[in-house]
């Protein structure tokens, strides 16, 4: 289980690291940030399919999205200075409360995903 959620903060990372990259990419005419957006969202999708192994692919991919999106708004602000509103905030606000509540909903994966994959074969 805490496999499972190392995995997913790395996946969260490389994601937002990856969706920077995008940003710096200006329609994939630099070279270096293209190829560092490449390694970023493959090594996000990497992690999160490991993610998978331990934890429900609805919890995963929900907090995945959610965080991501949260923290590359973050990015945004902190590295471009976009608008960051009251608006702006309420969005981020319910976007992390839905993930806290799909996060206590889950039951916290009482058993692995591979140990009901397994027993689903048998």
């Amino acid at each position: 289980m805490k496999k499972g959620y190392l995995f997913l903060s790395l996946a969260i990372m490389f994601e937002v690291f990856g969706t920077t990259m995008l940003k710096l990419t200006e329609g994939f005419t630099n070279l270096i940030p293209a190829l560092f957006f490449i390694i970023g969202m493959g090594s996000a999708f990497f992690f999160l399919t490991m993610t998978l192994r331990h934890l429900p692919l609805s919890l995963a991919y929900a907090i995945w999205a959610g965080v991501g999106t949260a923290l590359t708004a973050v990015v945004g602000v902190v590295l471009w200075k976009e608008d960051f509103s009251l608006l702006s905030a309420l969005g981020l606000m319910l976007i992390i409360g839905g993930v806290v509540f799909l996060n206590f909903s889950s039951g916290s994966g009482k058993e692995d995903t591979a140990d009901r994959a397994s027993r689903a074969i048998v």
